[in-house]
Parts: structure tokens; sequence; C-alpha cells
């Protein structure tokens, strides 16, 4: 492996830094001299794990939820989320710059049009493509080495959001999350998912987010899909999406037994080159990932 990215900063900001976020969006905090400095000190918690490990720093920006339906109810326009969006790059290069490491990369972050954890259905492949392409043009423009789309549960918007980075020049790695059965919410397995995608819109790789180690291992199915794994951003919990969106409280589980839990995957998937962690996971749980990981 050869990045170290972040935990999951909403829960972490939340939950354990205090930090009130509305309709769960960070890159409000981008908005503010305050904000930056919370922003500022999380990441830096990174780049310490990332001179620790010896390895480089994808820095990924607060925008999983910075897409124009989601972002409305915040009052931020098409005109906002491209300024917040390309402030967000601008941003993470300063943390770059700051970190000392020899190497990093700066990577903008895509949500799902819609909850990570519901499905209305089959998306249309050009729609979503139209949907996601201006948050995906801001950060090619504003210079983001790459992007990821975290917590994908439709192959059609899987699709749109490949077919529209590839339109960028912006390579794109697609993350789809898991239900307690490792499939998707609609019952599609992960190699389906992913065989389906690379047949019509190959990304540059993909990756497993938001949910627990044992559940991704549930619905493990070898095959050729395996190689094209290259991240993964687990959750600390092992309750369901459905517990987790009732839960008041967070369930970080134990950092070390979170490490021990995955191991199993680092094996699975050889080329993984990215690693970090999602819902409940903060640098605690990533620098025990690492560890785990050599």
């Amino acid at each position: 492996m050869r990045f170290v990215t972040d935990g999951g900063i909403e829960t972490d900001l939340i939950f354990n830094r205090g930090v009130d976020l509305p309709a769960f969006s960070a890159y409000p905090l981008l908005d503010s001299a305050s904000g930056r400095t919370v922003l500022m000190e999380y990441y830096m918690a990174y780049v310490e794990i990332a001179g620790e490990a010896g390895a480089a720093l994808l820095l990924e920006t607060p925008t999983w939820m910075a897409n124009a339906d989601r972002a409305a109810p915040l009052g931020y326009d098409a005109v906002a989320l491209t300024r917040v969006n390309t402030d967000a790059v601008d941003f993470l290069r300063q943390v770059g710059r700051a970190s000392g490491l020899a190497a990093w990369e700066v990577g903008g972050i895509v949500g799902p049009r819609g909850d990570g954890y519901q499905t209305s259905g089959p998306i249309d492949p050009d729609q979503a493509a139209d949907y996601h392409r201006p948050q995906l043009a801001a950060f090619a423009a504003a210079g983001a080495d790459r992007a990821s789309a975290l917590t994908l549960n439709e192959v059609g918007e899987a699709i749109g959001i490949a077919r529209a980075a590839s339109d960028l020049g912006l390579p794109v790695a697609i993350g789809f999350t898991v239900e307690t059965d490792g499939r998707l919410l609609n019952g599609t397995s992960l190699a389906e998912a992913i065989t389906a995608v690379d047949a019509v819109a190959r990304p540059a790789h993909f990756l497993i987010n938001c949910a627990h180690p044992t559940h991704i291992l549930k619905g493990f199915e070898p095959g050729p899909w395996q190689e094209r794994v290259g991240g993964l951003r687990v959750n600390a919990s092992t309750m369901s999406h459905a517990e987790l969106d009732e839960s008041e409280v967070l369930d970080a589980g134990d950092p070390a037994q979170l490490a021990v839990d995955q191991r199993p995957l680092l094996d699975m998937f050889t080329n993984l080159e990215v690693l970090g962690g999602c819902c409940g996971t903060d640098a605690r749980h990533v620098a025990a990932m690492w560890k785990e990981s050599r």
C-alpha cells in the first residue's frame, strides 16, 4: 500500500470533538477561520500516521455531502458549491505543503446523490453523470490529483460518476458500501457490481467503504474482480446501517480489534494502495490498521 488516508471525518468531528455539523456536512467548516483550524487539526493527525508509516498521504476533501440536492438545505447553490469544492482542494494543498511529507496527493470526495444507506431503485447512468459532473469539474479545475466516490449502492450511479470523471480526465475510485450480508442494498454482490461498472466505464480502481470487515467477508466471492479493489475505508462498528442511523451515540469499537478483523481483507485484495477508515473511525483506528498491515 502507498497511501494513508483519513477516517470517518463527520463522526469524528461530531462525537469526538463536539463540532456541530448541520445536515452531517463538514464542508461548511471551510467558510470560517475557526472551521479551518478544526479541519487542519483533524488532517494533521493523519500526517503524523503517514510519517510514522513511511507512506504517502492521500488528503481527501470533506465534501461527501457537497452536491446539489444535499447542500440546498444549507443554502449552497451551484455557484457556492463550485466555490466550496474548489476551496476544499486548495485548503488540502496547504495541508500537504505544511505536512513536511515527501509524498502526498489531494483527492476530491464525491458522495451519492441520495442516502447511501437507502435506495429508490436503479439509477440512470447518464443522469448520474450529469448530476455529479459539476462537483468533479470543480475538483479537476482546482488541480485535484484524483477523486473518490464513497458509499455508493447503485451500479448506475457508479457508472455515471466514472463516465463523468473520465470525460474530465480525472482519475476516480468508485467506492461501494455493503450491508451485513456483504451485498449492496439491492442484493447485488461486489463481484457483480465491480464487473458491471468495469464493462462500460472502467475507473482507476474500486474501493469498499462504510462497512465492517466482517460484513464484507460474508459476501466475498473469489474472482478477477479482487484485483480491481485498490482501497479500503471500513467502519468501526459491527452494527447494520439501519442500526447506525438510529444510534445517538458513537460505536467506535476497538481500534486494535478492527485492525485484526480487517487483516483477511488485506490478504484477499492484493492491489490495495489506499487504506483509511469510515464511520466511527478516527486516527487511532487508522494507525492500528496501518500497524497491522505491515
